[in-house]
């Protein structure tokens, strides 16, 4: 990359800045994403190469500006994994995944730049993503219900509250409502051990799947999408279900 970099090497890679390569990091942690949800483990192996290329590049322009280097990057998250595993690399001791994780919020919590216990999840992610995080790490510190009761009751509740609204036409409450449903849904799913866009990507590949099914099926049959009933595509779609699909 250095040579890449250098005055005789690639005129691409010598533009390159850390905001212009955002998108393309982006593009490359999601195709490390799928081929680990379609199981390719041989283009994981080229993929994980691809997203280590950046990591390699970012470090490169931070040597170039003088802020640090690839090596300075490694230190850094073997000092960071080694602080905060201190039952593994020290004389501490925990039972279970729960005091693990809320040992590692208490120590992360310690740590000067981490003056508040929400900083720590990105504002930019995938918003399924950063409910998730937010709730996991309140419950880390223990502010989370002991029992999968006043879940069911929360979720319930804020169904009741968007029907609510909804007969209300207050559009801007009823957009409030839908986001607190949707924040007790993916609490509840965290409580089942369930990661919300995984389950969510899960259902839009079904929908899909069954969605072409009818497709293919109206085509065998010379009959257009567009002209075809409300009541001929859902039989199809029983079809499909029928058919595991």
């Amino acid at each position: 990359m250095a040579t890449l970099r250098s005055p005789g090497g690639c005129n691409w890679d010598r533009k390159q800045t850390h905001k212009s390569l955002l998108p393309y990091l982006i593009e490359e942690t999601y195709e490390v994403r799928d081929s680990i949800d379609r199981g390719a483990y041989a283009e994981l192996r080229k993929e994980l190469g691809d997203l280590l290329l950046h990591i390699v590049f970012h470090s490169q322009l931070a040597r170039e500006e003088s802020l640090f280097d690839i090596a300075a990057v490694i230190d850094g998250i073997n000092e960071k994994l080694i602080r905060r595993h201190p039952h593994v690399f020290g004389d501490g001791e925990v039972e279970t995944t729960d005091d693990v994780n809320r040992q590692w919020e208490r120590i992360k919590m310690n740590e000067a730049h981490r003056p508040r216990l929400l900083d720590g999840v990105p504002r930019h992610q995938p918003a399924l993503n950063r409910a998730y995080r937010v709730q996991e790490k309140a419950a880390a510190v223990g502010f989370d219900w002991p029992d999968m009761t006043p879940v069911w009751d929360k979720v319930t509740e804020e169904v009741d509250e968007l029907r609510e609204a909804v007969v209300r036409s207050d559009a801007r409450e009823i957009e409030r409502e839908f986001g607190d449903l949707l924040f007790a849904m993916v609490n509840l799913g965290r409580k089942l051990g369930i990661y919300p866009e995984e389950a969510l990507r899960s259902s839009i590949s079904k929908f899909t799947d069954r969605f072409r099914y009818i497709e293919e099926r109206l085509d065998e049959a010379g009959v257009a999408l567009h002209e075809s009933t409300l009541e001929e595509m859902d039989r199809l779609w029983d079809e499909a279900k029928a058919r595991k699909i």
